[in-house]
């Protein structure tokens, strides 16, 4: 197995932000997406929306440029998103794009830390993020920030890509999904890879948060997905 090799925690250059945002991320937030809102019809289901209330608020951590958050509220009408990010140059990029989108009543950009969030426990019915914990060196603090702030029996839903097992499973990895990338994003990726968790340090991880370790499972080939309920 790969030793976990940590990458800068914030992408906090305009160059970051600029190749961020100019990778095609569409196939994979559009996954992501249609995994969320399978699940958030499920909870739905067993949870009406309160009387009077007409949007359900999801607190994205990590929304980076708020591509996933734009994708969501183009296909979820009934939803506000709260997209946090601690760099100023994501939320700046972020910021035009929710405008350009039209979507600047609908998803709220904030600048603040993950692991540290300005807000009262039992917060927000759905916390969600998207390949963020694979930039923080312990990532513990970012999963018990967000089951802090989701309310009881609130939906947890958390997306990373998972280490590889060797340099030629990366290499396929890298090959595969950025074949038509810069040199740069390329190696954005790879150190990405890198850097994430592996499905048993997930499991684990989350085994020592009180849930059950079959919440956490692969998603893709390249993708672990850990939803739950907080209890």
């Amino acid at each position: 197995m790969l030793p976990r090799i940590l990458e800068p925690e914030l992408m906090d250059t305009d160059e970051d932000a600029h190749q961020y945002d100019a990778m095609d991320h569409a196939a994979v937030n559009e996954v992501f997406v249609t995994d969320l809102l399978n699940d958030l019809t499920d909870w739905s289901l067993q949870r009406p929306v309160p009387t009077g209330a007409t949007l359900h608020h999801v607190l994205d951590l990590g929304a980076g440029t708020a591509q996933i958050p734009i994708e969501l509220a183009r296909r979820a009408p009934h939803v506000h998103i709260t997209a946090v990010d601690a760099v100023e140059s994501m939320l700046a990029r972020a910021r035009k794009n929710i405008a350009a989108a039209s979507l600047s009543d609908r998803i709220t950009p904030m600048l603040a830390d993950a692991k540290h969030l300005p807000f009262r426990a039992d917060s927000f019915p759905f916390v969600i993020s998207n390949s963020i914990l694979h930039h923080i060196p312990n990532p513990r603090a970012c999963l018990v920030e967000a089951i802090r702030v989701t309310t009881p029996g609130g939906l947890l839903f958390h997306r990373d890509l998972c280490r590889p097992h060797d340099e030629t499973e990366l290499d396929r990895i890298v090959s595969t999904y950025a074949a038509d990338a810069t040199p740069y994003q390329r190696k954005l990726f790879a150190d990405s890879l890198r850097a994430a968790l592996t499905l048993d340090e997930v499991q684990h991880l989350v085994a020592s948060l009180g849930f059950a370790v079959e919440t956490v499972r692969m998603t893709s080939d390249r993708h672990w997905t850990w939803t739950a309920a907080k209890k």
